[in-house]
């Protein structure tokens, strides 16, 4: 079973008298219902289905076919062209009818007599929305958004392998492992994990008819690994939610731990390594990160593109300046990022290119260079500075953050 479980209500209690958040909610709805269903009020609350009362009809359920026209669907069911015509026209601004996808579900709500005239169809088109085409007195197309439901979740995993095979065994979902990439992406360095290394977390999850679509926010966090443990506990200060540790650093760094979100080293950083085509001894300044061709290449700090070029050896690089102290080079792309030529001013994260083979290269992979005053140095070495700490103003408010989160994620 996956290691993972509901966090009580009194979790959300808690974390409410926190500051974390102005509000967080267990379960929201964005529900519409069609505008032109009346009720009784008199009777007993029906049963609802996109908002229909679901006793007055008999309800016929298919998958959009390909290059079956909506008319065709609806004329076998009592609806004729002027009434289809006078809804499209109706709710042009609504939902345009050529956006329907094959293989989506659609719902026909059908009168309970000898005509079983359509009254209603809803097509959806993704998981939480909906469309309710009316053909009643007031024929138009109405949005219908499904109750998305949020529930407070904890989560463990441990290193055998990588963070991704570790969570994908416990059945967690990928955006929760994209999501601690990001928070831990200044502090840990996820292609140097260990065997017995561990996350913990508290997420928000989202689900649609009780099937988990997402994940929302990540209410705490710690990696414990070589000994240490680091806490990832979300704080607003400036207007700005981020991520700190126990004694109120960011997270963030002025530099990313790689330029790749998921991949593995396959050579480090050597004064005397065998070239794998050359076959002779030289130094390779860098770090080697397989990949397949087009994955997206990150600039790891702000700086500005001072170079793209095509080089035998390196292939298609970008190389940026940081400051007056650092500047990175990325060798061997297939291509480089639009907008990305020498001048361009470049964020942390932002796409600068993508892994390829260019140049002296035996396969697919990404030849990361760090340079300090000029000189290489390891990347997997460099020990980058945090951004703004938490302030002492603030301290006393994020006090409270840090025990409470801490304190559930020991508890666990």
């Amino acid at each position: 079973m996956p290691n993972h479980k509901i966090v009580t209500l009194s979790f959300v209690v808690i974390l409410l008298t926190t500051g974390c958040r102005d509000k967080i909610s267990v379960r929201e709805s964005g529900q519409r219902t069609v505008s032109d269903t009346v009720l009784n009020k008199e009777n007993a609350t029906p049963s609802l289905l996109y908002g229909i009362p679901v006793d007055s009809f008999d309800i016929i359920t298919g998958k959009i076919k390909t290059n079956n026209f909506l008319s065709k669907l609806l004329l076998i069911h009592g609806v004729t062209m002027q009434e289809l015509d006078m809804v499209l026209k109706n709710s042009r601004s609504v939902f345009d009818v050529r956006r329907m996808r094959s293989g989506n579900n659609y719902s026909l709500f059908c009168e309970k007599d000898s005509l079983a005239r359509a009254r209603y169809l809803v097509y959806e088109h993704d998981p939480s929305t909906c469309y309710v085409f009316s053909f009643r007195d007031s024929l138009n197309i109405t949005p219908y958004l499904k109750e998305i439901k949020k529930t407070i979740r904890y989560a463990s995993a441990t290193i055998k392998t990588s963070l991704w095979d570790a969570m994908m065994n416990d059945g967690l979902p990928v955006s929760l492992v994209e999501k601690l990439s990001d928070i831990f992406a200044w502090s840990v360095d996820f292609f140097g994990l260990q065997k017995g290394d561990s996350f913990r977390v508290i997420y928000e999850e989202m689900s649609i008819d009780d099937k988990s679509m997402d994940v929302g926010r990540v209410y705490g966090a710690m990696f414990t690994g070589s000994g240490n443990t680091i806490y990832a506990i979300p704080f607003i200060q400036n207007g700005t939610e981020s991520y700190y540790d126990s004694k109120g650093n960011s997270l963030r760094k002025a530099f990313l731990k790689a330029p790749l979100q998921f991949s593995r080293v396959t050579s480090r950083f050597s004064s005397s390594r065998l070239h794998p085509i050359l076959k002779i001894r030289r130094p390779h300044y860098g770090v080697d990160y397989a990949a397949p061709i087009g994955t997206p290449v990150r600039s790891i700090g702000d700086g500005r593109v001072v170079q793209t070029s095509f080089e035998d050896g390196s292939g298609r690089m970008v190389k940026i300046v940081h400051n007056s102290v650092y500047t990175t080079a990325y060798l061997h792309l297939s291509g480089f990022a639009p907008g990305i030529v020498p001048g361009a001013p470049v964020k942390q994260g932002d796409i600068i290119g993508y892994v390829g083979s260019s140049g002296l290269s035996t396969g697919p992979h990404l030849d990361f260079r760090f340079y300090k005053n000029g000189s290489p140095v390891d990347p997997l070495k460099v020990e980058a500075p945090s951004v703004e700490p938490v302030s002492e103003e603030n301290m006393t408010r994020f006090e409270i953050s840090r025990k409470v989160v801490v304190s559930l994620l020991d508890t666990f």
